[in-house]
């Protein structure tokens, strides 16, 4: 695909204020090997193992400012997909504002719960977008932790 776009200039933010995106938090890849894995974004992209969850098989690397995390594929896996889900980091969690917003636009706001993120912990909600690729829309991390 050539690259030769025009760049439109535009503001920062053009939506609405509740869902402000600030920017990518996190992808979580289904991979098939996972040491293969770590050992390619380790090597070949610099990244580093920062934490790991056992209990869900999870392991989570920092990559810059983001994070790429790594969980097992399993044959429940369906539809060739590869991507677990992905997050972006939103200015603020003003859950009501939020929820108006989504529902607007014919989307369930969800359950809002408190997971870990590039930043550190802080709420999220899961969100589907019209393809069923899962959103996560994570808000600021907590204060002091």
């Amino acid at each position: 695909m050539p690259d030769d776009a025009t760049l439109a200039n535009c503001p920062a933010s053009s939506g609405n204020p509740a869902l402000r995106i600030m920017a990518l938090d996190h992808v979580v890849l289904r991979v098939a090997d996972q040491a293969r894995s770590i050992a390619f974004y380790e090597a070949v992209l610099g990244c580093h193992v920062e934490r790991t969850l056992p209990e869900i098989n999870l392991v989570q690397l920092r990559a810059g400012s983001a994070m790429i995390d790594l969980v097992p594929s399993t044959e429940a896996d369906t539809g060739g997909r590869n991507m677990d889900h992905f997050a972006v980091r939103i200015a603020e969690m003003d859950v009501e504002a939020l929820g108006a917003h989504l529902r607007q636009h014919g989307i369930d706001p969800g359950e809002v719960r408190r997971r870990y993120g590039a930043e550190g912990y802080g709420s999220s909600i899961y969100i589907t977008d019209p393809d069923g690729n899962t959103v996560e829309l994570k808000g600021p991390p907590e204060k002091g932790g």
